[in-house]
């Protein structure tokens, strides 16, 4: 306990006095640092890798999930995409210093406000290392200090690209004590961080359930609590058959283990007897287990069923993070509106539609960080929606909601200029 104190404290009183300095960086000086990390991700592949290795088989050894072992996995396509992702942010415009809503009050005081860097940030997750560069890069190019904190379950792969990141700093003239990593994997240097006001302007839980709801019941530090994604698509009766069934596939099938993975189908009564035997032919031979209401399942042919059970009650509102997908059938955009709102997570939800109407209802309705048509919910992802990449997907609606980029990892202050004013 008092170990994790001790390098908490050092380590987070670092990140605050490096913030300073970061805070008024050159954008040049800070896009310089970025591509010296995005190069050394091409170039130190086989070490990294190898870390990753072992941190794998630990795993499998301790009996991580699947889903637990796919978002730990490292591989060189994952690599690549990092140092895109690191490279797309390079080419975003530097948020910090910009002004904006200006203007010049009667009294002649010339007012304005200009984005600034929100200070330090404490990152705290869970299995992802490609988290650890995200986070880093993201906070580099907004002019944030960063702690990370990872699981104990990716220790190695994590202290690979931690180190990784602050050589790359230090070779680009960059203080490395911008970015910070804490070695303790014991679970008292959370409940530390969450409660280090000194330390933090904000935490950003990157996890499971039970994690991100004790960060939000526990935390002193405001904290992005959003992420936990029940994810719900809705067919209505002029569902296109074959595009809605290429779009479900790809929702649920392309990354199952995901936040912006399908969880629920639900189908319109007068689609749902085309759509279901198609989706779940499609769903079968991948490997989906469809858990389907009295009425779905009799709507599916028995050569599709290999894969398909009946329905628990608690299947809906469930996060699978699997392949698995429940399924009901309902009569009118209203009883499924009724459904996402008593189910959803406000994550991301799409409906299937070739109708202007209901487009337009679920779009005004349904309160979700995002709301799509016609498209895969994988596409709600910061590298995705060309933000470079992301720290978190936020379901809150404060301080951001959605996919946080550079421009969430910021705030503003107000600027006045006057020439003797005084308030009378």
């Amino acid at each position: 306990m008092a170990i994790a104190i001790s390098e908490l404290i050092t380590k987070g009183s670092a990140a605050r006095t490096a913030s300073r300095e970061l805070r008024n960086l050159p954008t040049e000086k800070k896009n310089t640092a970025l591509e010296a990390i995005a190069t050394a991700l091409d170039n130190q592949q086989r070490s990294i890798l190898e870390a990753n290795s072992l941190d794998m088989e630990e795993g499998r050894r301790a009996g991580l999930t699947d889903a637990l072992l796919d978002r730990l996995m490292l591989n060189k396509d994952r690599l690549k995409g990092m140092a895109s992702d690191v490279r797309t942010i390079i080419g975003l415009p530097d948020p910090i210093g910009e002004i904006f809503d200006g203007r010049t009050l009667e009294n002649g005081l010339r007012i304005e406000r200009r984005r600034v860097p929100l200070g330090v940030i404490g990152a705290i997750y869970e299995s992802r290392p490609n988290v650890t560069v995200d986070i880093a890069a993201l906070c580099l190019k907004s002019g944030n200090a960063v702690v990370l904190r990872g699981g104990k379950e990716a220790v190695r792969s994590n202290n690979a690209l931690a180190t990784l990141v602050r050589c790359s700093l230090e070779e680009s003239g960059v203080n490395p004590e911008v970015v910070q990593q804490i070695i303790d994997t014991d679970r008292t240097v959370v409940d530390q961080m969450i409660k280090a006001n000194d330390y933090f302007d904000l935490i950003i839980p990157r996890g499971g359930a039970g994690l991100i709801n004790y960060i939000a019941k526990e935390s002193t530090v405001p904290a992005i609590t959003g992420g936990i994604g029940v994810v719900h698509a809705f067919a209505d009766a002029t569902a296109d058959v074959e595009k809605s069934a290429d779009i479900l596939f790809n929702a649920k099938v392309q990354r199952p283990t995901v936040c912006n993975a399908l969880d629920t189908l639900l189908a319109h009564s007068t689609v749902a007897p085309t759509l279901l035997p198609l989706v779940a032919a499609k769903m079968n031979a991948a490997g989906v287990e469809m858990r389907c209401d009295q009425r779905a399942l009799s709507l599916i042919g028995p050569a599709n069923a290999s894969l398909v059970k009946a329905a628990a009650e608690e299947d809906f509102g469930q996060e699978f993070l699997a392949l698995v997908l429940s399924v009901r059938v309902v009569d009118s955009l209203d009883e499924a509106l009724a459904h996402i709102e008593e189910h959803g997570s406000g994550h991301t939800e799409i409906i299937l539609t070739e109708d202007y109407t209901s487009t337009n209802r679920f779009l005004d309705e349904v309160d979700a960080a995002m709301v799509m048509v016609n498209a895969s919910t994988r596409f709600n992802d910061g590298g995705q929606l060309g933000l470079g990449a992301e720290v978190a997907v936020s379901t809150n609606k404060l301080h951001a909601r959605g996919p946080m980029g550079l421009r969430e990892l910021t705030s503003y202050k107000w600027i006045a200029r006057g020439d003797g004013q005084v308030r009378r």
